[in-house]
Parts: C-alpha cells; sequence; structure tokens
C-alpha cells in the first residue's frame, strides 16, 4: 500500500487508528507483525478465554499492510531471537491498524497503544514508528495550537518572511539584570524573537519572577518606541503549578510567549498545562536524541510532532540545515514540513517550524528552496551575537540573506552591497 493510499484508507476509515513502522524481525514478518498487533490489542503470548472470535472482530488490530525490504546480516537492537530462517534479520514496512472503540480519542492511552511494549517484543530486533494517522474524534477531543503561524506573526508584527529569533548565551549563569542588558541590545537591533535557553528556569541565581520582570520592562519600553513587541519566549519548564503561576505572570506583565521542555514536562503536563495556556506555546525538543538517534527504535518526528501538535503547541524545534548535531538535513526539512502540513481537513493544526543549532545567515537560501516557505522561525544564537558588528549586524545579516533567499539572488551578490552581510559570509564559514 503507497503512502497516498494509506492516507485516503484513514480518511475513509474515520473510526480507526493506523501507525507505520520499519521493522526487523529474526521471524518471518507476517508471524512478527501478527505478533505486534496481538499484543498491542486483544492477544498475548498463548491463547486465553475470553478471547472469542467475536471479541476479536470487534477489538483486535489487523495488519492493513507490509512492504518487504531487504534483510540485515545482523540485528539491530540487542536482545532479540536468533533468525529462524537462513541466519538473516527481515525488514519490512508495516502498517497496523485498531479500532478506535479500543482506547476512545486519548493521547496518553494513544501512545501506550502505538508505542507501548511492541518495543520490548523478542520477535523484534528493530523497529522505529513513522507516522500516525488518527481519526478525527482527536481533533474534537484536543485543541491544536490556539496560535500557530498565524497568531505568532500576528503578535510578533511580522509577515512575509521568517521571524529572525536569537537565544540568550551563555544559556546559564547569566543575572536577571544580564539576560535583560542583553535583550536590550537585542531589540534595539531590531530582532523579532529571543528565547531562553532550556537549561535556564527557574535556579537561585536567575528566578524565573526577577528574569520575567527584568526582561518585560525592557521589552515595553522598545515596543512603545518601535510599535512592535518582541516576542520572548520564557522557559517556564517545573511542576505544573509552578508553570501555571509562571505562565499566569508572563501575562500580566504583557508577555507573549513561554516555552516548555517536552520531555521533561511529559504528555500529560503539557495537555493540562495548554488547557491553561492564553500564550503561544514554544515548544523545545530537548532529548529527542534518545527517541529517535538510532534509525531502527524509536520514533520518527513526521509521528512525534502529531501528539504535540493536537496537545496545542504552536512552535516546534526541527534542528536546522548543517547543524552541530547529529542529524542530516534531510530529517530535518522531513521534519520542517511536517509541522506545516495539515492533520485533519477541517483541523489543520499547522505550527511554525523552529530552526536552529548552528545557524547563521549562510543557511537562509538552501533552507527557503527546500522548505519551499517562509513560515518558520530562524534562531540563530552565535551567527547573531558573534557577527563582527555586534547583535545588529547580525540581525540585519539574517534579514538580508532571506531578502536574497526569497528573491532568488545569490548571498556574495547581494553581499556587494551590504555590509552585515558580507561581514557573516566572511566570518561564518
Amino acid at each position: 500500500m503507497s503512502s497516498e493510499d494509506r492516507v485516503a484508507s484513514s480518511r475513509r476509515s474515520v473510526d480507526r487508528i493506523e501507525a507505520d513502522y520499519l521493522l526487523e524481525t529474526p521471524d518471518i514478518v507476517e508471524r512478527a507483525v501478527a505478533a505486534i498487533a496481538g499484543e498491542q490489542s486483544s492477544g498475548t503470548f498463548l491463547p486465553v478465554p475470553g478471547e472469542t472470535p467475536e471479541l476479536k472482530e470487534r477489538a483486535a488490530a489487523t495488519v492493513a499492510a507490509i512492504e518487504n525490504l531487504a534483510p540485515s546480516d545482523r540485528p539491530s537492537l540487542p536482545g532479540a531471537a536468533e533468525p529462524r530462517i537462513g541466519g538473516r534479520w527481515n525488514r519490512a514496512k508495516i502498517t497496523i491498524s485498531w479500532p478506535l472503540a479500543n482506547i476512545g480519542p486519548s493521547l496518553p492511552n494513544l501512545l501506550a497503544t502505538v508505542a507501548g511494549n511492541l518495543f520490548e517484543l523478542k520477535q523484534v530486533s528493530g523497529l522505529r514508528l513513522l507516522d500516525i494517522r488518527l481519526p478525527g474524534a482527536f481533533a474534537d477531543a484536543y485543541p491544536g495550537p490556539q496560535f500557530g503561524v498565524e497568531g505568532t506573526r500576528r503578535l510578533a508584527g511580522v509577515e512575509g518572511r521568517p521571524l529572525i529569533g536569537t537565544i540568550i548565551k551563555p544559556s546559564i549563569g547569566l543575572t536577571p539584570e544580564a539576560t535583560a542588558e542583553a535583550v536590550d541590545t537585542l531589540a534595539g537591533a531590531g530582532i523579532d524573537f529571543i528565547k531562553d535557553d532550556e537549561l535556564q528556569s527557574d535556579g537561585p541565581g536567575c528566578p524565573f519572577e526577577a528574569r520575567a520582570r527584568a526582561v518585560m520592562e525592557v521589552i515595553e519600553r522598545h515596543a512603545e518606541r518601535s510599535g512592535r513587541k518582541v516576542m520572548f519566549a520564557f522557559n517556564l519548564t517545573g511542576d505544573l503549578d509552578e508553570m501555571r503561576r509562571r505562565h499566569d505572570l508572563v501575562r500580566e506583565l504583557g508577555g507573549t510567549c513561554v516555552m516548555a521542555s517536552l520531555n521533561s514536562v511529559g504528555l500529560v503536563g503539557m495537555i493540562e498545562f495548554a488547557r491553561h495556556s492564553e500564550l503561544p506555546i514554544h515548544a523545545h525538543r530537548n532529548g529527542w536524541g534518545y527517541l529517535s538517534r538510532h534509525p531502527l527504535l524509536g520514533w520518527s518526528y513526521t509521528a512525534w510532532q502529531k501528539i504535540w501538535r493536537l496537545v496545542g503547541c504552536d512552535h516546534m524545534h526541527v534542528n536546522g540545515l548543517s547543524n552541530k548535531f547529529s542529524e542530516d538535513d534531510d530529517s530535518v526539512i522531513a521534519a520542517a514540513r511536517a509541522c506545516l502540513t495539515p492533520m485533519f481537513d477541517d483541523k489543520p493544526c499547522i505550527i511554525m517550524p523552529v530552526f536552529s543549532s548552528g545557524q547563521t545567515a549562510r543557511q537562509a537560501p538552501e533552507t527557503f528552496a527546500r522548505l519551499g516557505s517562509a513560515d518558520l522561525i530562524h534562531a540563530a544564537g552565535g551567527g547573531i551575537m558573534a557577527h563582527p558588528a555586534g547583535p545588529a549586524g547580525g540581525v540585519a545579516s539574517m534579514r538580508e540573506a532571506w531578502e536574497a533567499a526569497m528573491s532568488g539572488t545569490p548571498l556574495a551578490e547581494y553581499a556587494e552591497s551590504r555590509p552585515a552581510l558580507k561581514g557573516a559570509l566572511e566570518t561564518f564559514r
């Protein structure tokens, strides 16, 4: 079954959940897939009383598609059984389908179904969740993003181009006053978006409330001068009650964004926080590597980000081209496209992808060419703060790079009459 067929099938089957996986198994593929389907629905490792044909018809998961791939000479993960036939580990792309009635439109129980014990089966020597397709009942049960692309642009006062952003550096160790000084410099340089580093939340050296008050005083002063308020994503990650109190403080101070670390707060924590929030939620994916770095274990970003979009996140990090981490450029672009791809016909849940990690003016043309959209936040830390002309030059170089990219002009040519961009190209190689 092709991806187009799967999508069409999911639209027809409004009462079923579908998940695609990359499977590696020492067993015959069909037998391994049947074991997974049984384990994740009505069955177990042997027949039990009560699992009647009628119950199976009503509740059992079904195998919707199998696409066999080239086998492997060795297992990807430890603990798997030895191959039954031929001394090789078989691989396939598979699709499993569950009745919605098994769990109802519940994201916590969805995770237990599509990403639960199946990773631990001996019949599995590698398994990666590639995508999920959900019935419209999930769109009815969860709010999705309150702001997304349109709301973020409206609050930031930016149209027709990416939001140019940065991260407060050093990541940790600055006082509230020093943080506000950095924001003062950046706001004066015309930055659109600033965020706390994910390590900076509410330590005794930089308490959240003191930082928020100091930063917002600076932002409000610049807004009175320019007529446009810099969007600052305050990292309020913590216990749920703490997050609610911090959110309320930011809102009362006139802030326009809050940030949370998804893997630290967890699914239910983010569901409850999103129900409380009246501000855009900037979702940080720190820890993503332990869910994704092995090619035959964990999640693809395509599947993972759908969960957080439904929860109510408005921005999600997708890494950046030529980044400092292990992710390749194809994966980064696929992640960003996923954020901009509608989930449901009547509830698109479009959110703003955030490109970051080792970013400078140099990445703008390829980012635009490959993504085909300017709906993004392009966040550069050193690419702005370490510019030879200072942060003002860094911000200008990023905007000029995007002007060049969106007009189809080569960077070197555009830089001939633009010192800030020229300085960036000479500095960041």
